[in-house]
């Protein structure tokens, strides 16, 4: 029994790890809508343009969305077939969600590291920098969010599965 909590301990500092990423990342929405209203003004009212600022809303809505994709799913927000989930006994959900996690999450977030690690290696490698000659100059940080991301969904997806475990188990308490 003590062994359980302690598993479901792990599983709850994933949860709270990835609620606050998620939600210190949630405020690059509010980057993204502001600074592109600038952009717009600027090219609109002044006939000027910022590649500066047109590549940091790119780097903004990347961040936003691979920085919170870990506590949309413990949220439940992303997309799934309800078919066979939406009326399932909790029991049935529990195991829906242990195979998602185990058999098709976990492996794809290890392949996905697996290929981008050197991807962004090499980024680091040479400290890429825009195409653009006032473009921002740290590409390498824009691509670390993919590992980052992969990492964060597989811890993800390891606090689903034992939670479902939890649940299969019948030490679940909730």
């Amino acid at each position: 029994m003590a062994q359980s909590s302690r598993i479901i301990g792990f599983a709850d500092r994933i949860d709270r790890l990835n609620a606050a990423i998620g939600r210190t990342a949630a405020w690059a929405c509010l980057f993204v809508v502001a600074v592109q209203f600038i952009v717009v003004v600027m090219r609109y009212a002044f006939g000027t343009g910022s590649i500066w600022l047109s590549e940091s809303i790119v780097y903004a809505h990347a961040a936003l969305f691979m920085l919170a994709a870990a506590w949309t799913l413990r949220e439940g927000g992303h997309v799934r077939v309800d078919v066979f989930y939406a009326d399932a006994s909790p029991r049935r959900k529990a195991r829906i969600d242990l195979l998602g996690a185990v058999l098709l999450l976990l492996p794809f977030m290890l392949v996905l590291l697996f290929f981008a690690m050197p991807y962004v290696a090499r980024s680091w490698a040479i400290f890429e920098s825009s195409r653009e000659t006032s473009g921002i100059p740290g590409v390498y940080l824009l691509k670390s969010l993919i590992p980052l991301f992969a990492v964060m969904m597989a811890l993800q997806g390891v606090a689903q599965a034992i939670r479902a475990a939890d649940v299969l188990s019948g030490t679940d308490k909730r």
